[in-house]
């Protein structure tokens, strides 16, 4: 199949084949001349709803919500509330919800932060960050994810030294029972920088965590984030003194392209 085929913009997303590796690394070469708008596009006409945001509310997230709004594009849109957010990021939530009038469902662990307590011991982000973070964040994503064919994400290359090769449309294997599948991870931001996002969310006047303003350039759960200093990438601030770089929901999964850019 050519990646002409793989339009079928009429289609929106029903009876459409799954993608091959050859395919999505064809469309990976195809996206690094496009715009986030014509990835997005794009992803809704094939894939339709069974293609969903995941956001944390980071700048990228922002400016991939708006877009998608002002292309007409009514993709689901998720977030994973762990019972430890600042309550800055519940209010930037409901405050985008209003924004953009849409609704973003918030994905919730099975256990509270109570019943983790009682199962676990107290301050469990303080002895095992990367349990508590399968079970407040991977695991509810997982729930998720088994509902898709498709993650649409605000991954960015510039980020950190991880995610410097992310590719704009990767494909992954997502462990099921009782069988595995293939799912596509949709990274339209990759290619933006920092000041680009910022300039573009000033500019609409888009609802933003004010904690930004005050040193915190990548927000996540209360107790392990801290504000960066100068020179540092943007996530230096997550899990300081662990040598925790990800919180799993982007490592999880086994990547079945394996191509440079």
């Amino acid at each position: 199949m050519s990646t002409e085929s793989i339009n079928a913009p009429e289609l929106s997303g029903i009876g459409l084949p799954p993608l091959t590796p050859a395919e999505v690394a064809e469309l990976d070469q195809r996206f690094q001349s496009q715009s986030t708008t014509e990835i997005l596009t794009w992803a809704w006409n094939y894939f339709g709803n069974r293609a969903a945001i995941g956001t944390s509310f980071q700048g990228a997230g922002l400016v991939m919500l708006h877009l998608a709004r002002e292309a007409g594009l009514p993709f689901p849109t998720f977030t994973l509330d762990t019972g430890l957010l600042f309550p800055e990021t519940l209010a930037v939530k409901q405050r985008l919800e209003e924004f953009l009038c849409i609704k973003i469902e918030a994905l919730l662990p099975d256990l509270t932060v109570a019943e983790q307590t009682e199962a676990m011991g107290p301050d469990l982000w303080l002895r095992d960050p990367d349990l508590c973070c399968t079970v407040r964040k991977v695991m509810p994503l997982q729930r998720r994810l088994a509902d898709l064919d498709a993650w649409i994400t605000g991954l960015r290359r510039e980020q950190s030294s991880t995610r410097a090769n992310v590719g704009i449309i990767e494909l992954y294997t997502l462990e099921g029972h009782p069988v595995s599948r293939d799912i596509v991870k949709l990274n339209p931001m990759a290619n933006w920088t920092r000041t680009a996002i910022w300039d573009y969310i000033r500019q609409h006047g888009i609802p933003y965590n004010p904690l930004h303003d005050q040193g915190y350039r990548s927000i996540g759960c209360q107790p392990c984030t801290h504000r960066t200093a100068v020179g540092d990438n943007e996530r230096a601030g997550r899990w300081t003194g662990f040598s925790k770089v990800e919180c799993g929901i982007h490592t999880f999964m086994s990547k079945k392209t394996n191509f440079e850019i």
